[in-house]
């Protein structure tokens, strides 16, 4: 645990990737397979979920600090992170236990799991007396569920690369699903991640995907396209849908279904797995799973060159009738820990493929995107299955025209277009050495809205008011006895310097506290963005918006000036 907790201190302490990346190739040459497993699962991004209850460790530490509560809630609202306070509240231990990572998560914490409070009492203070302060920082946030680090997959990839001597595609491609807890991680599935290249490694991926290839935002305006890009007709163009972007992997007879963050989703979609009967072995898609309800749409399997052909048909700006709803209807099913008949009738999914990443168990990524296009259609219409088709392919004599027929976007329900380079090769993550995607989004959904309360950040912003809670009017001005409805809350899009002038005035302007929170007098107006608006009963407004963040600050706007319910209702699709 020691060495472990040394390596986080080391990352911790620096924002050079070069010092990050030293870090962890100094650890990984002298770690325990064992220990260096588990090492990535956390550096990669794994989390397992808390093992004892929030409330416990806080009464732990308030006695075995001998500190009052309120001291306690005045300490961790200081910090900002509970690992972090409870380690400089209980008293300093000697580190006196050799055990490495793996013992302590696999013998120590995660035994913790459903103990009485008795038994927790019992044992957490024994555990904590064998660390030091370090240590035991550590240890409590694997404790919490709250391990973070300031290191990316990639870096981590780059490590293990180089120590190992392998190509850092390679390693990528081992560690997609590394973080799914389905499979513990082990000494033999690390040396697995380390092994030298063999000439069967492939055939034995059983349901394992291929790292996802991530596109770039384009913010260029449409007329230095054609300087930037090249021509439109040396790009794939199609749809940005809002959905579950997946790998559909079928071999050995079986069917995975796995989500961009690597999770394994086959449980969550019953009715996909109809499709292992229509495709062979050996087959892999990238695509999107949607919710897809095709009253509009009477013909469901309309080819790629019939969607075509009916967009020639429409005038520039008016919809084509797809089925795809709201990303807030799949979100119903993933929320869901059963999923009903009712639910799966109501919430139908289909999967947009647009990619074929494997065919006949040999691996497509290194062809041209044309020939994996055109494969991937073969494939889908012999499939010849409703709950998969491809994703209908854009045309437009010149980079204008697309940008015209963008403008549907909203009414369609995706997020804008996706540009694809015809003869890219399918990369690794976000990279350009193999070609290149593009993400050419619409603008996000806006509105002027007020801030009404404010809460302290965590970690560098710990000491800072930036988590703010937005509102909006609910008459339009001059209505008697109009008050200011929430709706949102946002805490990314200003500059550091904007957030310390902001959190003054918050300091100035309290009103009252509630614990952690504190509402403010209205004073201030942010442009607020958002990628998704849908109706909510949950919320008082009567909506949700989806990523909402500040776009910039209205010092030319007064409170009395910002928007209303009315307004922020009539983004609804």
């Amino acid at each position: 645990m020691k060495a472990f907790a040394d390596l986080y201190a080391r990352l911790d302490a620096t924002t050079s990737s070069n010092a990050k990346l030293q870090a962890m190739q100094d650890y990984f040459s002298q770690a325990e397979p064992a220990d260096a497993a588990w090492a990535v699962y956390f550096l990669a991004g794994g989390r397992p979920r808390r093992t004892v209850p929030t409330r416990q460790l806080r009464e732990l530490t308030i006695a075995a600090s001998g500190l009052p509560e309120w001291l306690f809630e005045e300490s961790y609202q200081a910090v900002g992170d509970l690992a972090e306070t409870m380690s400089l509240l209980i008293p300093t231990a000697e580190h006196v236990s050799d055990e490495g990572l793996a013992v302590w998560i696999e013998e120590r914490l995660l035994p913790l799991r459903g103990l009485p409070p008795e038994a927790l009492a019992e044992r957490l203070p024994m555990l904590w007396s064998q660390l030091d302060r370090p240590s035991l920082m550590v240890s409590l946030k694997l404790i919490t569920g709250e391990f973070r680090v300031g290191v990316s997959k990639l870096l981590v990839t780059r490590a293990l690369a180089n120590m190992a001597d392998l190509d850092a595609k390679r390693i990528a491609q081992r560690l997609v699903g590394y973080t799914d807890l389905s499979h513990r991680p082990t000494a033999e599935r690390y040396r697995a991640l380390i092994a030298p290249e063999s000439e069967d490694e492939h055939a034995q991926r059983g349901g394992q995907p291929y790292p996802f290839f991530l596109a770039h935002a384009l913010q260029l305006p449409v007329e230095q396209f054609e300087t930037q890009l090249g021509p439109v007709e040396n790009w794939q163009v199609e749809w940005k849908w809002d959905g579950i972007r997946s790998q559909l992997v079928k071999r050995d007879g079986r069917l995975w279904i796995w989500s961009r963050g690597e999770d394994l989703v086959t449980d969550r979609f019953p009715e996909l797995h109809a499709l292992a009967a229509g495709l062979p072995d050996g087959t892999v898609i990238d695509g999107e799973i949607v919710v897809w309800k095709d009253e509009e749409t009477p013909d469901l399997l309309m080819s790629s060159k019939e969607v075509t052909h009916q967009q020639a048909e429409h005038a520039p700006g008016e919809p084509i009738p797809f089925g795809v709803k709201p990303f807030a209807l799949l979100q119903q099913r993933i929320g869901r820990k059963t999923l009903s008949k009712k639910l799966l009738e109501d919430v139908p999914v289909v999967i947009l493929a647009y990619d074929l990443l494997e065919w006949q168990g040999q691996d497509w990524r290194s062809r041209p995107q044309h020939e994996r296009r055109a494969q991937l259609e073969a494939v889908t219409a012999a499939c010849n299955s409703p709950l998969l088709r491809p994703s209908p392919l854009l045309t437009g004599k010149d980079w204008q025209d697309l940008a015209q027929q963008r403008e549907a976007s909203r009414t369609l329900g995706v997020e804008g277009m996706m540009l694809k380079a015809r003869d890219s090769l399918y990369g690794v993550g976000r990279t350009k050495d193999m070609g290149t995607w593009w993400k050419w989004k619409i603008d996000p959904f806006s509105v002027d809205a007020v801030l009404i309360y404010a809460q302290r950040g965590h970690g560098r912003r710990a000491s800072l008011y930036t988590d703010y809670t937005f509102a909006v009017w609910d008459g339009p001005p001059g209505t008697k006895d109009r008050t200011l409805v929430p709706f949102a809350k946002a805490y990314s899009g200003l500059t550091d310097e904007e957030m310390r002038k902001v959190d003054a005035i918050v300091r100035k302007t309290t009103v009252e506290k509630f614990g952690p929170v504190r509402s403010v007098e209205p004073t201030l107006v942010f442009e607020l963005g958002f990628e998704g608006i849908a109706l909510s009963t949950r919320h008082k407004s009567g909506v949700a918006v989806r990523f909402p963040r500040m776009l910039r600050w209205r010092h030319d706007k007064p409170v009395e000036e910002a928007d209303t319910l009315e307004i922020l209702q009539g983004l609804l699709v």
